[in-house]
């Protein structure tokens, strides 16, 4: 992020109700951006978070102002109204109906502050049947259709924890907000943010539906995502694992020529029923020599390359350590810098020389 420039949410207001996972995530990256995140938060320990995170200060509550509130309790409730009252925006994560029971619901909320943009983050929406029952991450992924696409054959699907569909979901709340704050200082209405993760995720979909509309993702039939030799990851011979995603012509063309394959003919790239011979070809040679070999070799070209790493060796690659993308607090916890990354339109002006 450019330091130069004012964050490019200073002045917004939002009151979080502190939950679990996404909710919280959202509050955060606001947070990072220059909105000032007032997290209400339970009294007494928080189990759930303690168990899966430790008992050290959370990173999730970073940048925020946090104050210990009991809603149930007439002062807890007076709390929340007043500063409901001059906020721009509202998080919360409860299942439907728990804030209407509360008497902070959107039209309680209404009546406090009219522009008010009400974010609601759940898994699988404030309606549906679903709506009311328990969920996490891998079940909101795995009912949009699209958690069975990281199942290869004979294999269950797998997908990275709390990533795809938490944070996803983090994010389209978190954009969700941003724009109904725009849109009330605009029309002078609030919003209700309904920031299901199934939703968001099942619109992080679109560039699949696509291809599965052209008949490269269809039932029974070789894809390049699952079955060519290019778009694959393959062990090498110390362990390590490396990936390939050289799916456009040129950038095959260049894998080939790299590898030292001259009597592949490029031109035959989509022609599946060359895959599985070459798909064993390539399992052989990368796993012929140790990762670093292919990292000396393929990275930073265009044959679409990466090794796949682990959260440790992330923070110590030179990429990431270019950008700052990555740091390590003294409890040696990892952090990533906010994102997206601002910068002025035009550059600034130089002082006239003397």
């Amino acid at each position: 992020m450019n330091t130069s420039l004012a964050p490019v949410l200073q002045g917004l207001t939002i009151v979080e109700f502190e939950g679990l996972g996404p909710g919280p995530l959202a509050g955060r990256w606001l947070a990072q951006h220059g909105a000032n995140v007032i997290a209400l938060v339970r009294p007494g320990p928080a189990a759930v978070a303690d168990q899966l995170g430790g008992s050290g200060p959370s990173p999730l509550r970073e940048g925020k102002r946090i104050e210990p509130v009991n809603l149930k309790t007439p002062e807890g409730l007076a709390r929340a109204r007043d500063l409901i009252a001059s906020a721009d925006a509202l998080i919360e994560g409860n299942r439907p109906g728990v804030m209407e029971r509360l008497g902070l619901g959107p039209a309680d909320c209404a009546a406090l502050n009219p522009r008010l943009v009400y974010g609601r983050m759940t898994g699988w929406g404030q309606s549906g049947p679903l709506a009311h029952a328990a969920g996490h991450d891998m079940n909101y992924i795995a009912l949009t259709g699209l958690m069975g696409l990281a199942a290869r054959p004979g294999q269950m699907p797998q997908v990275p924890p709390t990533v795809l569909g938490d944070a996803a979901g983090a994010l389209g709340l978190a954009f969700g907000i941003a724009a109904g704050v725009l849109a009330a200082r605009t029309t002078g209405q609030g919003r209700v943010v309904d920031a299901a993760i199934t939703d968001v995720v099942a619109m992080l979909g679109g560039l699949v539906h696509w291809i599965h509309g052209g008949g490269q993702l269809a039932a029974g039939a070789p894809s390049p995502f699952h079955d060519s030799p290019f778009y694959d990851a393959y062990a090498c011979a110390d362990g390590g694992v490396v990936t390939l995603g050289a799916l456009e012509p040129p950038f095959y063309a260049l894998l080939l020529s790299r590898l030292g394959l001259s009597d592949v003919d490029p031109a035959a790239q989509y022609d599946v029923s060359t895959w599985p011979a070459l798909k064993a070809r390539f399992t052989a040679l990368f796993a012929s020599q140790p990762r670093a070999h292919w990292c000396a070799l393929l990275e930073g070209t265009d044959v679409c390359f990466a090794p796949v790493l682990g959260l440790e060796e992330a923070l110590d690659h030179p990429h990431h350590q270019a950008r700052g993308t990555f740091t390590r607090d003294a409890q040696g916890r990892i952090s990533a810098a906010a994102a997206p990354r601002f910068a002025p339109l035009a550059p600034a002006a130089s002082s006239p020389s003397t």
